[in-house]
């Protein structure tokens, strides 16, 4: 009887210090990235030594605030484990094992190359913890991967999932027991937090804004009428124009108008300094100042069942799919920095 096909699911994610130590180094990681800071080196090396190191007291007293480490390893090790078993028992036809590449710190992405080589896998799925694809993550992390990875098996890319129902689902989930826990108050506008991004890196066919917004309306159809929302972006740095509303602006506006908030990090998975630090201190004291009446913020997704569900089917839905595909709809046409639609331009 012969042994059954081996799957290496590769979980790709940012990362975080689990150290204060590594809170430099770290930043160092992230800045020196040509996805994030375009420069050429020796350039981009100096700038991110300088950030990095300008940067280090601030950001270290924020770790220190979460008690000297990121937790997005735990979470993103709970969620791994969670989907490992999801997929074994769906997928009895495979051995099926599940790595972490993160991009700017352990377990780096060479690390989980050798890991999955050392698997000696058949089938290689690379699935993105960033549901809505840009080239300054997924794409960031698919290139380390491919410079990394020196293994076997058929390699492919879920790249992105924004409005996969699962993940769609896992999101009502936490606004209603967000909302419900704080006794479903009346006068409160949802506000859609993802990250920015500058809008030069969108003009230039980035599909992050067109697939986070989609994400919203998917959200609002199954979530039902009623409800006030927008959609905004959080974690600024920079004399760059970015996206907009900036979530302070949102917030603004929401207390300017008499409104609470009930903030959504939809565009992140995991709890990490964005949710824990940006959103859950510096924007609650914020909201607090502007006379916000109500401040409330669901929880990023981490291993809600709806959740890893979702990523099970994405995982099933690639096995006999090639090169990068989204693992729900396909991003609208015209976006050149989408992978599965650069894919297709090539092909026509």
């Amino acid at each position: 009887m012969s042994e059954k096909p081996r799957l290496a699911v590769v979980l790709l994610n940012l990362g975080g210090p689990d150290s204060l130590d590594a809170v430099q180094p770290f930043l160092f990681n992230l800045f020196n990235d040509p996805a994030i800071i375009g420069l050429p080196n020796p350039f981009r090396f100096a700038l991110a030594k300088l950030i990095s190191t300008t940067r280090r007291k601030e950001a270290s007293a924020n770790y220190a605030h979460m008690g000297g480490a990121s937790p997005l390893l735990a979470e993103t090790q709970a969620q791994a484990a969670a989907l490992e078993a999801v997929l074994n028992d769906r997928l009895a036809g495979y051995e099926v094992k599940l790595f972490l590449a993160m991009r700017y710190w352990k377990p780096f992405t060479e690390d989980a190359a050798a890991a999955v080589a050392g698997f000696a896998p058949d089938e290689v799925i690379l699935l993105p913890l960033y549901p809505q694809f840009s080239t300054t993550t997924t794409g960031s992390s698919m290139r380390a991967w491919r410079k990394a990875y020196r293994g076997g098996g058929r390699v492919r890319t879920a790249c992105c999932y924004f409005d996969e129902p699962g993940f769609v689902k896992a999101h009502v989930l936490k606004i209603r027991e967000t909302f419900q826990a704080a006794g479903r108050p009346k006068g409160v506008r949802l506000l859609f937090s993802a990250h920015g991004l500058p809008e030069k890196i969108i003009e230039k066919g980035d599909p992050y804004q067109s697939q986070v917004e989609r994400t919203c309306e998917a959200v609002m159809a199954e979530l039902g009428a009623g409800w006030d929302w927008q959609v905004c972006y959080q974690s600024r740095v920079g004399p760059m124009k970015w996206l907009g509303p900036s979530t302070p602006e949102a917030i603004k506006a929401a207390a300017d108008e008499g409104l609470g908030v009930l903030v959504v990090p939809i565009a992140f998975v995991s709890e990490h300094v964005e949710t824990l630090v940006e959103l859950d201190r510096d924007y609650a004291e914020l909201a607090q100042a502007l006379g916000c009446p109500i401040y409330l913020r669901a929880p990023a997704l981490g291993a809600e069942p709806a959740f890893i569900e979702g990523l099970a089917r994405i995982v099933a839905r690639s096995l006999p799919s090639a090169g990068a595909e989204p693992g729900a709809s396909a991003c609208s046409t015209g976006f050149k920095q989408c992978p599965f639609r650069a894919s297709k331009a090539l092909a026509a």
